[in-house]
């Protein structure tokens, strides 16, 4: 039976595939659009699916599924989670690889509250899972990087705290590893907490000057300050207070780990952190 990905269309599943692929490890690849997904030698089939309307049948043949958390909020993630777990119950998929957040159980996170409800209810599935808690992409900070050059000023909540990315590539890469093992039936931890080195936005700051040969500061500010910032950057009322929240969260630990999960899931040590930062910015 089948290897299967959904949101396949998404950055983190083109980078799951690629890393799957490096492995002669063939998926079924699923989207919404499936006629954006990308044409591949190890993509043996590509499938329309969506999370609100998911059924058994759209997951026939699948015996392990490389979940992707939603990135949508309408309807409600855990709804859609839900009814992901449902068609694969249905068709009787033995295995779910799942990517969730950091500390899903614990976190102070809004966010968190729809992957600990996903784990959850994954325990009750019957279905085998693993979870993968994965920390904040270190690209996240740069989505508004043009007019962080222009003000020299990187905005945030984090009061100082410690928090530890990793590349979105690392964090495919330790999905698809996690996923051939699992697929191929070996044992592996239920729960990963998964993070890169940790620094602080301060550090992150300099960095990115240093890389752009820009001056750039940290600038730290109130949570509520922050989401009003946002908000006149065009970001929409609800994701303003996510970022802005997430950083709050973040200021008490939410987004710290050590790297020892990623180390064990990559098979090495993740993409240097200062590294990163230069080929992003190179982009």
């Amino acid at each position: 039976m089948a290897i299967a990905i959904s949101a396949a269309t998404s950055q983190l599943g083109k980078l799951i595939i690629e890393y799957l692929g490096a492995k002669n490890q063939s998926v079924v690849a699923l989207a919404r659009k499936p006629n954006n997904i990308v044409d591949s030698t190890f993509v043996t089939e590509k499938r329309a699916f969506d999370y609100t309307t998911a059924a058994a049948s759209d997951l026939a043949g699948i015996e392990t599924l490389i979940f992707i958390s939603s990135g949508s909020f309408d309807p409600p993630r855990f709804e859609q989670q839900k009814n992901v777990i449902d068609a694969a119950r249905g068709a009787g998929v033995k295995k779910i690889v799942y990517t969730s957040l950091l500390h899903a159980s614990t976190s102070k996170i809004a966010l968190a509250a729809d992957d600990k409800a996903t784990e959850e209810y994954l325990e009750t599935s019957g279905i085998t899972y693993v979870s993968l808690r994965n920390g904040w992409y270190l690209e996240n900070w740069f989505g508004g990087i043009d007019g962080v050059l222009a003000s020299g000023s990187l905005l945030g909540s984090t009061h100082g705290a410690k928090v530890s990315p990793a590349t979105r590539a690392d964090f495919a890469e330790a999905a698809a590893n996690i996923a051939f093992k699992v697929h191929g039936g070996a044992a592996v931890k239920k729960f990963w907490e998964l993070g890169g080195e940790a620094i602080t936005l301060h550090e992150l700051a300099k960095e990115i000057s240093a890389k752009a040969g820009v001056a750039v500061q940290y600038a730290d500010l109130p949570q509520e300050e922050y989401a009003k910032l946002l908000e006149s950057f065009g970001i929409p009322g609800a994701e303003a207070f996510l970022y802005s929240q997430a950083d709050e969260a973040a200021s008490a630990g939410a987004l710290y780990a050590d790297t020892a999960d990623l180390v064990e899931a990559l098979g090495h040590p993740p993409v240097n952190w200062r590294e990163a930062v230069g080929k992003i910015l190179n982009k």
